[in-house]
């Protein structure tokens, strides 16, 4: 008895930081569904007279400033998030609190970023592997069985250098899709509009601009086609992780 009590100290101890952290991402998912309308200035279609238009110039920078509060918390929650040395933990969160759509047996090791995480989707078997971001702004698929390496970073969004106003334009959008089985090596960086075809391999350090045919392997900067891959693959991971990671 006295062993078990001793033990349960202990892991109070070194998880006591993350229990106040669970708890405070209890509100997240409220927050998630109503982040957009936190930008939207109210705006009436009435004549004010000038001492209401002061009062509302007021409320929209006292609003604003909120909003970038509460935008602030839950790209710091997000971050931290992937940091708990708990696989379950993680992926309960994962799916229940930030809306991942992400089968039972889908993995997500430590170290994640993810990015308007209601918006990506992995498949049955799937392993992302440590350090990745995910920048699911516009949307990414992941088909099952899929492999993605150390450091790997998906890119949905990006500034267009020759906007006046620096945006992230329609032309330079686009969700990205992995087919089933897709290996993706360490530090593999694949920007916004691109689907990979099945079974294809992207080698270690490229950058994916384009669409890459199904079995193909690809590598680079930027990735060009270096050779197929074997189309009779019949491997499905089964969901098991390695504990802590």
């Amino acid at each position: 008895m006295a062993f078990i009590y001793i033990v349960s100290i202990l892991f109070f101890m070194i998880f006591f930081k993350w229990i106040v952290f669970v708890l405070s991402l209890l509100p997240i998912r409220l927050l998630k569904q109503r982040r957009q309308k936190a930008w939207v200035c109210m705006n009436e279609n009435v004549e004010e007279n000038s001492e209401k238009k002061r009062e509302r110039v007021w409320w929209n920078r006292i609003h604003e400033k909120v909003a970038l509060y509460v935008v602030g918390y839950m790209r710091y929650a997000d971050f931290q998030t992937g940091l708990i040395p708990s696989h379950r933990i993680r992926r309960f969160l994962y799916k229940y609190v930030w809306l991942v759509d992400m089968d039972v047996k889908a993995i997500i090791y430590w170290g994640a970023e993810i990015r308007d995480s209601e918006k990506l989707h992995i498949g049955k078997g799937s392993i992302i592997g440590d350090k990745v971001i995910l920048d699911a702004r516009q949307g990414i698929f992941i088909g099952e069985n899929v492999n993605f390496s150390t450091g790997v970073k998906l890119w949905t969004e990006q500034h267009d250098y020759n906007d006046p106003f620096f945006r992230c334009t329609s032309d330079k959008n686009g969700p990205i899709k992995i087919g089933n089985r897709v290996w993706i090596g360490p530090s593999v960086t694949i920007l916004h509009g691109v689907t990979i075809g099945e079974g294809a391999v992207v080698a270690a350090g490229a950058v994916v601009t384009r669409d890459v045919e199904a079995y193909a392997l690809v590598g680079g900067v930027p990735a060009r086609k270096l050779g197929e891959r074997n189309k009779e693959l019949r491997y499905e991971f089964d969901g098991s992780y390695l504990p802590f990671y």
